[in-house]
């Protein structure tokens, strides 16, 4: 190896170092919710102690348990601070995060491998807030997440509508002609459909978009890229060489924070619904009809077949009002009364920001 491949090398694992004291640093936030308290030190020798055992060679053991001493220092100062845990799916860097960075500000975003961890994290305790994508300007509905939303007792409690800026990303060096594949989530392929045929690149389908940075970074395949957010392009030290490669620029994502309980200081002014009616005639207008003659704003109407009956369909509504209204607390009694299953999500503040603002 020459000196600059050397120094490429060690780049590269200088980021993948950093990314796994991240990671370390999230586990420890998370384990606080299992501890009395900050500190163990029964804990905390064990772990200096086989630091010391170590036989690493090159490193001397006082530097090895130095350096662990100071990522525990810095992981009790983290947990003093109690930061929310927002729990979302995919790796660090994906549209989610970059959705619950601005939804939460001083939160603590923990990647979740399925959308189902981020739900049952929620439930369980184990992590404060979940956000979760639930529909795309493009491609439509997040089938997975509907449905999870279908059975789950958690409350929405906000939302963000973030522009999905897609960016073409590649390892330091490589120039755009030596390009021949590109890998991302098969949603985000879709969303670049135009831009990838016109340059002949072959879409390769990955289990996250930020994954995708993630493993172009650690593995360096030949004539390769990835679609992922400018966040993953930051955190995984990859050249962004093309931006807003998406095949719309009105491209965007729309997400919902989940929580356990409603929030006791935010007053919403938009409601969520989920129902299901009987399979007869003039059952659906029934219910829609009273949101009409209450005056009540509809914002999003969408359907999913029921696993149980694929005869009949969940609905899910989404309008403009707040629960403590006593006309939509009215039409909300009215709906349960016209309908065979019934559940409200939440009411939460309206996101007013435009998703195509730059």
């Amino acid at each position: 190896m020459k000196l600059n491949e050397i120094r490429k090398r060690i780049d590269t694992i200088d980021l993948e170092v950093l990314a796994l004291v991240q990671e370390r640093m999230g586990l420890a936030m998370r384990s606080r919710k299992f501890k009395d308290g900050i500190r163990d030190p029964e804990r905390e020798e064990a772990v200096f102690d086989r630091a010391r055992r170590l036989n690493l060679n090159l490193v001397e053991p006082n530097f090895a348990e130095g350096m662990l001493r100071k990522v525990i220092e810095e992981s009790r100062r983290l947990q003093g601070e109690n930061r929310q845990l927002v729990a979302f799916q995919g790796e660090h860097g994906a549209y989610s995060e970059v959705a619950a960075r601005r939804l939460i500000p001083n939160g603590a975003y923990v990647p979740c491998m399925e959308f189902i961890d981020v739900f049952k994290g929620v439930e369980e305790g184990y992590f404060d807030l979940g956000v979760v994508p639930v529909e795309n300007s493009l491609e439509g509905a997040v089938t997975q997440v509907n449905t999870l939303l279908t059975n789950t007792e958690l409350t929405v409690i906000g939302e963000a509508k973030e522009p999905v800026r897609h960016c073409l990303l590649a390892t330091d060096g490589k120039e755009y002609r030596e390009i021949r594949v590109v890998y991302s989530h098969p949603q985000a392929l879709a969303q670049c459909r135009d831009f990838l045929s016109r340059n002949s690149l072959e879409p390769r389908p990955f289990y996250d978009t930020a994954g995708a940075a993630r493993m172009l970074t650690r593995e360096r395949p030949r004539a390769s890229a990835a679609i992922a957010s400018a966040l993953s392009a930051q955190l995984y030290g990859l050249d962004i060489i093309k931006e807003g490669i998406e095949d719309a620029a009105s491209n965007s994502t729309r997400f919902l924070v989940l929580a356990k309980q409603p929030s006791e200081v935010t007053t919403g002014d938009k409601c969520s619904i989920i129902f299901v009616t009987a399979h007869q005639s003039g059952s659906l207008y029934n219910v829609l009809n009273l949101f009409a003659e209450a005056g009540l704003n509809l914002t999003r109407i969408a359907s999913m077949p029921l696993r149980t009956d694929p005869n009949n369909y969940s609905f899910f509504l989404d309008f403009e009002g707040s629960d403590r209204d006593p006309t939509v607390s009215t039409v909300l009694e009215q709906v349960h009364q016209r309908t065979i299953s019934y559940r409200f999500l939440g009411c939460y503040p309206a996101d007013k920001q435009s998703p195509t603002a730059p």
